[in-house]
């Protein structure tokens, strides 16, 4: 019986470790400054993770993308053109 509760207490320590690991968010300040004008589509992903949500309108002359992220209260938006970031605005390292 103690062999029982050793083993479900492992998998319950397993699963919370698990479940915190995969919400931890990448939208922190620190991200949030490594983000620069040029940077490719895919290289603000690798830094803030996949964005909450995603709009793209495509001009005559050029693809403009925005990319929004949100956790709670804090958010960030990147703006592309053709795929590259052209702006950025957001909450992050302000008073909230």
């Amino acid at each position: 019986m103690r062999q029982v509760k050793m083993r479900f207490a492992f998998l319950l320590f397993a699963a919370a470790t698990l479940l915190v690991s995969c919400n931890s968010s990448k939208l922190t300040p620190t991200n949030y400054d490594q983000i620069t004008n040029g940077m490719s589509k895919a290289q603000v992903e690798q830094i803030l993770g996949k964005p909450t949500t995603k709009e793209t309108k495509d001009m005559i002359l050029f693809s403009k993308s925005t990319w929004r992220w949100e956790d709670g209260k804090k958010f960030a938006i990147v703006t592309f053109k053709n795929d590259e970031v052209d702006s950025k605005d957001g909450n992050l390292g302000r008073d909230r």
